[in-house]
C-alpha cells in the first residue's frame, strides 16, 4: 500500500480517494444527497408535499450536474443515492398533492 510506504495515514471517511482536493465537486456531492434525503422525508409527510415536490426537484438536476463532473468512486456513490432519493421524494410528493398549495 502507498500510504503505509510514505508514512501517510489516510482518513477513513473521505470522498478524495485519488489524493488531490476536490472542494467544488465533494459539495456538489453532499448537497445532492443532502437534497434527495430531504426531498425522500418531506414527500412521505403529505402536509409537506409542496417542499418534498420542490426540494425533488432542484435535488434531480443537481445530482445530475454533480455525476457529470464527479472525479472521484466517493462522490460518484453520493451522486447517485442522491439521484435515487430525489426521484423518489418527488413521486412521492407528487402523488400526495405535488406543487398545489
Amino acid at each position: 500500500m502507498s500510504q503505509e510506504a510514505t508514512g501517510k495515514k489516510r482518513s477513513a471517511l473521505t470522498l478524495n480517494t485519488d489524493g488531490e482536493r476536490h472542494p467544488v465537486e465533494n459539495s456538489l456531492a453532499v448537497t445532492s444527497i443532502t437534497l434527495g434525503i430531504v426531498a425522500l422525508v418531506l414527500g412521505f409527510i403529505p402536509a409537506t408535499h409542496f417542499f418534498g415536490a420542490l426540494a425533488g426537484v432542484i435535488g434531480l438536476p443537481i445530482a445530475l450536474y454533480s455525476q457529470l463532473v464527479s472525479a472521484t468512486t466517493g462522490e460518484r456513490w453520493l451522486n447517485v443515492i442522491g439521484m435515487v432519493t430525489s426521484f423518489v421524494g418527488a413521486a412521492f410528493a407528487l402523488s400526495h398533492g405535488g406543487f398545489s398549495l
